[in-house]
């Protein structure tokens, strides 16, 4: 877990560098997403380290694509997750770094670097909260839905990918909801301050690294559908007890 932290605050910070800058340019990709040169530069590091440390692993990352490797590890990285609230100029966007074996995510790290907050967790090591100081234990919350906090990314993405009313559904039964989420809405629900945290679409980069954060700080990461896995095209993380509440009004 230690060289997923390592790499993760290296490349975090370097995005600091073109962060609230005028003159990062906007590239928007086939996909209408924007990049910039703070999100590869982050990911070229990222791939630059990891060949040093392990040559022989396979990566996967958002800007870069896949890289084969020889034994049964994966890196999954995206650089900056959020690469809309970073060209807002709104410090809420994270680097994720996840590593895979057999095909589950069993070490993840959120990073926040422009608020030097990080969550990590390994499988059966629980997970780990800090600021800029000693990590301490983090857990999820145990409120109700009618009492927690909603998170989502981009509130239109729901309706665009038809869970429209099941949005609408559960935004009516949450206290609060509000959006910025990415992966700092995991985030979120991993350190117990939210209890939903939903992507109606998602790639394996976005929610690799999320799952085994929300899962060892005591809550529960599925598909929509309720498959246990990151790269079910979407995912649900929560602190556990709504869980089956958020995907029946999701269906």
């Amino acid at each position: 877990m230690s060289a997923a932290i390592k790499l993760a605050e290296m490349a975090g910070q370097s995005t600091l560098d073109f962060f609230q800058k005028p003159t990062t340019e906007v590239e928007i990709k086939g996909d209408n997403s924007p990049v910039t040169i703070a999100d590869k530069t982050a990911e070229k590091r990222i791939r630059a380290e990891l060949e040093k440390q392990f040559p022989h692993d396979a990566i996967l990352g958002e800007e870069f694509g896949e890289q084969a490797g020889s034994t049964e590890y994966q890196w999954i990285v995206d650089p900056i997750d959020g690469t809309k609230s970073f060209i807002s100029g709104v410090p809420l966007y994270s680097t994720l770094v996840g590593v895979v074996t057999g095909g589950s995510c069993v070490c993840g790290v959120i990073y926040i670097p422009g608020m030097q907050e990080i969550v990590c967790a390994s499988t059966g090591l629980g997970a780990w909260h800090s600021t800029g100081g000693d990590f301490s234990r983090c857990q999820v919350s145990t409120k109700p839905l009618e009492r927690g906090l909603f998170v989502v990314s981009q509130v239109d993405s729901f309706a665009q990918h038809g869970f429209g009313e099941g949005y609408r559904k559960i935004e009516e039964a949450a206290y609060i909801t509000r959006s910025w989420g990415d992966g700092y809405g995991y985030l979120l629900v991993a350190t117990g301050r939210a209890e939903v945290m939903a992507d109606p679409i998602a790639n394996p980069w976005d929610l690799a690294a999320v799952q085994p954060v929300v899962e060892e700080a005591g809550g529960k990461f599925t598909s929509i559908a309720g498959e246990n896995t990151f790269a079910g095209g979407n995912g649900v993380g929560t602190n556990g007890s709504v869980h089956e509440q958020v995907l029946k009004l999701l269906a």
